[in-house]
């Protein structure tokens, strides 16, 4: 029953967790904290600390993270297969849908429209990043004078570096990482 319930709530939050990993953490909370009180809300902010850090989507991180919690590693397995199933049926379909009618008119009209919203999307999360790195908070402050030089250094170096001499951004991230253990721990 354990295995069914864990699968299910997390069907629901890969069906239903539109927008990525953050605008997921409401329904996982919901599932795990308050409908099947598996975690308390400490194990919860925890688990969301270590799915952030751990490489991939912050969903299916906490699906694998809850199932072991709960049910071991078959739990894992089932929360995972459940946060990722609905994501693939949809794949499948539009892509489905795509290779069948792609040589209609309407088809690249959509595709057309759709590349401005993608690239507003990835503006947006690129631009909120960045005031989060550089003023230490999710919204522009009232006082912009409070700005973080080191972290407005790296960005300004790292972004001229991308732009003038077209460096891997591995290496640029990498650099980066290393240009912050080194002011940070200076300054």
């Amino acid at each position: 029953m354990t295995y069914l319930q864990l699968f299910w709530s997390f069907f629901q939050i890969g069906l239903f967790s539109i927008g990525g990993g953050y605008a997921a953490m409401p329904l996982i909370q919901n599932q795990v904290v308050d409908i099947h009180p598996w975690l308390t809300m400490t194990q919860f902010a925890d688990i969301m600390t270590i799915a952030e850090m751990t490489p991939g989507p912050i969903a299916i991180n906490s699906a694998t993270f809850v199932g072991i919690q709960v049910a071991g590693l078959p739990g894992a397995i089932v929360s995972t297969i459940g946060c990722v199933f609905p994501s693939c049926v949809i794949v499948l379909s539009l892509a489905y849908v795509y290779y069948r009618f792609r040589g209609l008119s309407i088809v690249q009209g959509i595709l057309a429209g759709l590349r401005p919203a993608v690239i507003s999307m990835i503006a947006s999360a690129g631009i909120s990043l960045l005031i989060l790195a550089v003023y230490g908070q999710r919204s522009l402050p009232e006082d912009l004078s409070t700005i973080n030089l080191i972290a407005a250094g790296i960005f300004l170096v790292g972004f001229l570096v991308l732009r003038k001499w077209k460096l891997n951004p591995l290496w640029v991230m990498a650099g980066s990482g290393i240009a912050g253990i080194l002011l940070y721990g200076i300054f």
